[in-house]
């Protein structure tokens, strides 16, 4: 269904909206699906690729060893695990790999009772939106191997650390949603300055305790306790923070130079000035009248 202009929207009845609603739904559904069902033919490589970061004990050598204390066996637990575990793959994959289709089924369904300004910014939120927070993704899955081997640090000489992979799928999962989420602050930020809720020098003064406030969510998003997890996560926050405070500079002084040149970009031109002083009345003629 083509996306109808705001005011043929505005004047819908509540049935259509729903059979809108309802087309958004199931076209966003079924490109869930499809995805779903082609993941699931390579679901054993989806697998390898998400748990390749885990430090897996070579075989014979699960407790004992130069790699004891430093790796763990991985294992799946029950006999229905295996293929729990595949269609959890399958269909994480298909929700991720489709998310471009459904987001803009959903921005279409919102879109026809938007303003313009409003549009424009809605699809800033999403062209900007969705490649940062596959940026954090990726960050978090290259920041895996780091995390695992610091956490798998802790196990006994003596003892056997077993990995069960739907526990270390939930971690990576946790680890993708906290990274993605978090590298969508500039786009929040850059959202509320464009909406006029902030200023960009208000956004510089806050530098102080958003740098301490990221540090902190750094330290308590990350499972791990080496400062180098950290790191990656808080420094390309706080770089994106400082890009989000440039765009909101330049949109502040553009804003500014459009409201003192006007829109067209020339200076607004200026009534001139009525003088509305009483003038002095000069003596007034005397009118004869003839009489017939």
């Amino acid at each position: 269904m083509p996306i109808q202009p705001a005011q043929d929207a505005a004047s819908m009845p509540l049935g259509e909206h729903l059979r809108e609603l309802r087309n958004r739904l199931l076209k966003a559904v079924g490109a869930i699906l499809l995805i779903t069902v082609v993941a699931a033919l390579f679901y054993k490589q989806l697998i390898g690729f998400l748990i390749d970061p885990l430090p897996g004990c070579a075989p014979g050598q699960p407790d004992g060893g130069d790699d004891a204390g430093r790796c763990g066996v991985i294992s799946l637990n029950g006999l229905l695990s295996p293929f729990t575990l595949a269609l959890k793959v399958s269909i994480t994959a298909g929700v991720v790999a489709a998310s471009p289709l459904w987001l803009y089924q959903m921005w279409a369904f919102v879109a026809p009772g938007l303003h313009r300004d409003e549009k424009k910014y809605t699809l800033i939120f999403l062209g900007a939106g969705i490649p940062l927070f596959l940026t954090g993704a990726a960050v978090a899955y290259w920041t895996l191997p780091t995390t695992a081997r610091v956490l798998i640090s802790f196990t006994p000489d003596n003892a056997t650390n077993l990995l069960p992979v739907d526990d270390f799928l939930d971690l990576a999962t946790r680890m993708v949603l906290v990274f993605g989420l978090s590298f969508e602050l500039p786009v929040l930020l850059v959202l509320l300055n464009l909406g006029g809720v902030i200023s960009a020098r208000r956004m510089a003064d806050w530098w102080r305790g958003m740098f301490i406030a990221i540090a902190a969510f750094a330290a308590l998003a990350t499972p791990s306790t080496d400062p180098l997890s950290m790191l990656l996560l808080a420094t390309p926050i706080s770089l994106l923070y400082l890009a989000a405070c440039a765009i909101a500079w330049y949109n502040d002084r553009r804003r500014q130079r459009t409201a003192t040149t006007g829109p067209g970009g020339s200076p607004d031109i200026e009534a001139s000035s009525i003088d509305l002083t009483q003038a002095s009345l000069d003596a007034t003629d005397d009118i004869s009248v003839s009489r017939c």
